[in-house]
């Protein structure tokens, strides 16, 4: 790219550079609008990366092939994990010491909650399915659609993965599709669920914050003994913790439900992450070395991770959004996001008895939304929220891929 007569010219790897931290600023400058107390905060990064991917995407793979690079949206899916990563490592090591003791107390609770707000998304997707078949010409590839709306509106890439596996390799792209289209509003209604509902319900955050803390107060221990430092930062011990992640999420488990024989479950790299952050974290250390990293650190990793995947996952989604878009698809991705939430909360604070916060970092763990837990630490002003998420998100991951497949196989 030429400014001013071509004094400044950018081509290659530094255009790609310079877009993703354009929309950084961008985003942020998005985020920081506030309507009534609500903003997008970190989300306008999301919004800024849809806005540069319908704009610029074929702008962006022009030029760097002709600088000579050969881009792929594999660069994107780098960028995607990487921050990934990052985040939920971060997030996992915070929450860490505080986490076994919640789940302690509330472990059914998490079961039942994550079970319920994923089988409230597959009911209403076959919903969405009786309501739409006959405007269809082609069931087989409306239902794979769907499947991908479903995995969209729960942001969850595995549910995608084990849709996309399922279906007729002819109708992979319906999956692909679906998923692009109900993404933007599976990752905005969340993060704006988790900010309204503290605000409708005019909660004292502080105090709601505490119920979760005193419960959790029990299982912090102070260790005196001398563990070994390799770094004064903590990166040395942050990286060991996201390879054994790593290593925990690429863990296969087959299958064996009827109709499903062949498929495995794991973590993968974002649940393993997770896992292994916490684990580490709430012991603190491996043998002799410490595993603690400074708080700074992972709150900067958290922020960064965050905005990095949602660059990732803004910038390939926005590509594709105006090619495939429809009023009523995306109609569809809205139920498919606000039902399941919704009827998650009130089965968490009206049947199960969860305090707010506690149930908020649920629907986020249960709705497999990344983004929505980075909004709801930011309203909490608490990391400890995250134990919630951590405990659930596993049961929905689970879920979510058992019913992607359920779907396919009786409505395909």
């Amino acid at each position: 790219m030429s400014w001013f007569g071509g004094v400044i010219n950018i081509t290659g790897v530094s255009f790609f550079v310079l877009s993703i931290f354009t929309i950084i600023v961008v985003g942020y400058l998005i985020g920081k609008i506030s309507i009534k107390g609500v903003s997008l905060g970190t989300a306008g990064v999301f919004i800024a990366s849809i806005l540069y991917g319908v704009l610029h995407y074929e702008r962006l793979s022009t030029t760097l092939n002709i600088s000579g690079v050969d881009f792929s949206p594999n660069a994107l899916k780098i960028i995607e994990n990487c921050g990934l990563v990052l985040f939920v490592c971060s997030v996992g090591l915070i929450a860490g010491p505080t986490f076994f003791s919640n789940l302690k107390k509330n472990f059914k609770s998490y079961i039942f909650l994550g079970v319920v707000i994923i089988l409230s998304g597959g009911l209403t997707c076959a919903l969405c399915y009786f309501m739409g078949r006959g405007a269809e010409e082609d069931s087989k590839q409306f239902v794979a659609l769907l499947t991908g709306l479903l995995s969209g509106a729960l942001t969850s890439t595995p549910a995608f993965s084990a849709a996309k596996a399922a279906v007729d390799p002819a109708y992979e792209g319906a999956v692909t599709v679906g998923y692009g289209i109900s993404y933007i509003f599976g990752v905005i209604g969340v993060v704006l669920f988790v900010q309204l509902m503290p605000k409708i319900l005019h909660a004292d955050i502080d105090a709601e914050v505490k119920k979760i803390t005193s419960v959790a107060a029990a299982d912090k221990r102070e260790d005196n003994r001398k563990f070994v430092e390799i770094d004064p930062f903590g990166i040395c011990s942050f990286s060991f913790v996201i390879i054994t992640g790593i290593l925990l999420g690429a863990i296969k488990v087959p299958l064996t439900t009827a109709g499903l024989s062949g498929t495995t479950f794991s973590l993968t790299t974002t649940g393993g992450v997770l896992m292994a952050g916490l684990i580490w974290g709430h012991f603190g250390h491996c043998g002799p070395v410490s595993m603690k990293v400074k708080t700074d650190v992972l709150k900067t990793f958290q922020e960064f991770g965050l905005i990095l995947f949602l660059i990732g996952a803004g910038v390939s989604g926005g590509s594709k959004f105006l090619e495939y878009f429809k009023p009523i698809y995306f109609f569809y991705g809205v139920l498919l996001t606000l039902v399941p939430m919704i009827i998650g909360f009130i089965v968490a604070t009206k049947i199960v008895k969860l305090s707010l916060m506690n149930a908020l970092g649920c629907i986020t763990g249960g709705m497999t939304s990344t983004p929505a837990l980075g909004t709801l630490i930011k309203v909490a002003k608490s990391e400890v929220v995250a134990s919630a998420y951590a405990a659930t998100y596993p049961i929905a991951l689970i879920a979510v891929v058992l019913v992607s497949q359920f779907l396919i196989l009786f409505l395909g």
